[in-house]
């Protein structure tokens, strides 16, 4: 299992978003470069780095310029998410050298792009499905769709995905019902691997994760900026 340290990036600074609003970031005293840098020490094999202000923007160029001196600053490939809606736009980043491209919001509501980076880029290209209570959400979490995650992830199936990230929201937002239960069916069920999102506290989680069926990795980013654990911790667990 992969364990994938996350830099989301809002007005050139590392932050972490709590529950989603992108107005009351929390904002890590750490250079971005610096910490792609400190990652790729201790050994990451992956870095996901997301574009907040793209997503909030819609598209848009964001933090683009920061995110490409990612590429260029660290040996390790980086998957880039953040409003990515366009063919163009998978082709700009596939050109700046980026790993993988994350394709969300666009996934669902345009799945025939979802195909065409796929045939054009094979195993390059990323679906994030985010869900909350139960449905698929979308446009930084501000808009429930009727899918739920399961049947929505489906449709990629028969496409040349490199992967599904499936962010469980109520365990992200630390609800007192949620559980492992929606990542778990979402990876038992279907066949694409699945990096989870928004499960990972403590190393425990990691361990936990380790033993699921199909979890290809895992996205870890509050808890390595807080200190919770290290990223040498979290991989010697996830490789144990």
């Amino acid at each position: 299992m992969i364990i994938y340290p996350d830099i989301e990036l809002q007005n050139g600074k590392c932050v972490n978003l709590v529950r989603g609003q992108m107005d009351q970031p929390v904002v890590y005293d750490v250079d971005p470069l610096e910490a792609a840098k400190q990652f790729a020490a201790q050994g990451a094999e992956w870095l996901h780095v997301i574009d907040l202000d793209a997503v909030d923007e819609g598209g848009g160029n964001g933090n683009c310029d920061l995110v490409c001196a990612l590429i260029k600053a660290v040996p390790v490939p980086i998957q880039v998410a953040g409003g990515i809606r366009s063919m163009n736009a998978v082709d700009w980043w596939m050109e700046q050298g980026a790993g993988r491209v994350v394709v969300g919001t666009a996934a669902v509501k345009d799945p025939s792009f979802v195909r065409e980076a796929c045939t054009k880029y094979p195993g390059k290209i990323t679906v994030s499905v985010d869900s909350r209570d139960g449905k698929v959400v979308v446009e930084g979490w501000r808009e429930t769709t009727m899918f739920s995650p399961l049947e929505f992830a489906r449709q990629f199936e028969t496409m040349d995905v490199a992967g599904l990230i499936f962010t469980d929201i109520d365990r992200d937002d630390d609800l007192p019902d949620s559980s492992l239960a929606a990542t778990t069916e979402i990876a038992t069920e279907i066949i694409l691997p699945v990096i989870a999102s928004g499960t990972v506290k403590t190393l425990d989680d990691v361990s936990t994760l380790r033993y699921l069926p199909n979890i290809a990795g895992a996205i870890t980013g509050r808890a390595l900026f807080g200190g919770t654990f290290t990223l040498a911790e979290a991989i010697e667990v996830a490789r144990a």
